[in-house]
């Protein structure tokens, strides 16, 4: 028996396989602390190789790139999605966890630098990037069964909008309504912010905030604007049985027109020194109050 093997068991580079296999299983772990928002993703200044010379590629108005693990693997659940071709490395296939073969659409293995050229260098794409088309369009009116929106003026930050989905599923809410102007679009950015977000509730864009207020008024909705200057505490405004929260952009605010268009003004009353929050985390207070008054 030779001196590598003195036990008889099995040979001495098995403990290389399951150090493998256990950092397999942290790096999963710690991907999913990150994509729930539990520990903070790593500064870009790591992957910024190349950076300054990386142009993004022209796409065309139907082609949209989404990436990150739980943000593709969100997708690919999605029947609604029409997704046209997964570019993933080795090792993020078989964190995945899908059946390649099932999918219908191209599958295409690749190297993280190849994923890099479409994304850019700064993307935490975690070797995965999906192709698909943007998803189908909803109309205010099937929303009418729904008791609780979300409406956003001009929120333009895709984090905070990705972030502002997360706790409107979290909550239940019958959809993010949003403008058309001035309003980040279905993107790779806005998806990850959302971490599958994106794909469980509907994302609607509408040409005109007044107008949309006014049918969603039609449609029985009680409108609250959060204001941090509103006449009342948000918990005191409530009224009926259906609630649409009106939330203004990450400076300005509400603009004039939806101040005087929504059904009340309100204010989150906070009793420390900082008296204003991020639209995300003032948006995720909002729909906890709403439930309550609710009471579904």
């Amino acid at each position: 028996m030779s001196k590598d093997n003195k036990s008889g068991g099995k040979p001495t580079n098995d403990k290389s396989a399951k150090d493998t296999h256990y950092a397999t299983l942290r790096r999963a772990h710690r991907d999913s602390k990150r994509e729930r928002g539990e520990i903070p993703t790593p500064p870009p200044q790591k992957r910024r190789r190349g950076a300054e010379d990386w142009k993004p590629p022209t796409l065309a108005p139907e082609q949209v790139y989404l990436y990150g693990l739980h943000t593709v693997r969100a997708a690919l659940d999605n029947k609604e999605r029409r997704n046209v071709k997964l570019s993933v490395t080795q090792n993020a296939l078989a964190r995945l966890e899908i059946d390649a073969d099932s999918l219908r659409i191209p599958v295409e293995v690749v190297a993280p630098h190849d994923i890099d050229k479409i994304l850019g260098p700064d993307a935490i794409h975690q070797g995965v990037m999906l192709e698909t088309r943007p998803l189908p369009v909803r109309r205010l009116e099937a929303l009418k069964n729904s008791p609780l929106l979300l409406v956003l003026d001009q929120v333009t930050d895709p984090h905070n909008v990705g972030a502002i989905m997360r706790s409107a599923v979290a909550f239940n809410a019958g959809a993010v309504i949003t403008t058309q102007r001035h309003s980040p679009t279905e993107s790779g950015v806005l998806a990850k912010s959302a971490s599958g977000a994106l794909e469980l509730i509907p994302y609607i864009q509408i040409t005109n905030l007044a107008d949309a207020l006014g049918e969603l008024h039609k449609l029985g909705f009680f409108t609250i604007g959060l204001d941090s200057e509103g006449p009342a505490p948000l918990e005191g405004t409530f009224s009926g049985d259906k609630v649409a929260l009106v939330l203004g952009s990450e400076g300005k605010g509400l603009r004039q027109k939806t101040r005087e268009t929504v059904s009340a003004l309100a204010r989150l009353d906070m009793p420390g020194a900082i008296k204003s929050l991020n639209v995300s985390n003032a948006a995720a207070i909002a729909l906890y109050a709403a439930r309550l008054h609710l009471k579904v």
